[in-house]
C-alpha cells in the first residue's frame, strides 16, 4: 500500500479516537483514561512487533534513534493528555479540528528542522487547514 492509503486510514481511525474518547471519558478522570488507553496501545503495538519478529532490531538502534523516539513518546503522551482533557471539557466537533492545527505546525517545523522545501501546495494547504480550523471554532 502507498503512504496515502496509510495516511487516510490514520485519519479515519484518528476520527474514531475523538468520538470513542469523548463518549468514554464521561464522568471519569481524563488522565486515567489516557493511562488505560496507553496500556492497551502498548499491548497492541508489542503484539504486532512480536508477530512481525522485529523486536530483535532494538539492539541495533543508534543512540540518536533512541533519543528521538523517546522525545516523540513524551510529545505523544503530552498530546494525548491535553487532547483528552480538551475532549472532556469541550465539544469533539471543536476539539478535534483545533487539534489538527498540528498539520500546519508540522509543515512549518518540517521546513525549519527537516530542511524540507516549501512549495505553493504545502504552504497553501497549511493556510487552508488553519482557516478551516478557525472557521470551526469562531463561525457559528
Amino acid at each position: 500500500m502507498s503512504w496515502i492509503v496509510y495516511a487516510i486510514l490514520s485519519a479515519f481511525f484518528a476520527s474514531l479516537v475523538a468520538i470513542f474518547g469523548k463518549i468514554g471519558i464521561k464522568g471519569v478522570s481524563s488522565n486515567l483514561a489516557v493511562a488505560v488507553r496507553t496500556i492497551i496501545i502498548l499491548c497492541f503495538a508489542w503484539a504486532i512487533v512480536l508477530i512481525e519478529g522485529t523486536a530483535t532490531q532494538l539492539k541495533n538502534w543508534p543512540k540518536n534513534t533512541w533519543l528521538f523516539i523517546v522525545l516523540s513518546a513524551f510529545a505523544t503522551g503530552l498530546s494525548w493528555l491535553f487532547y483528552y482533557k480538551a475532549l472532556q471539557l469541550g465539544q469533539a466537533s471543536k476539539v478535534a479540528p483545533l487539534d489538527k492545527l498540528s498539520v500546519a505546525l508540522t509543515i512549518v517545523l518540517a521546513f525549519i528542522f527537516l530542511n524540507e522545501k516549501p512549495t505553493v501546495g504545502n504552504i497553501l494547504g497549511g493556510l487552508l487547514v488553519t482557516a478551516g480550523v478557525m472557521s470551526t471554532i469562531f463561525i457559528k
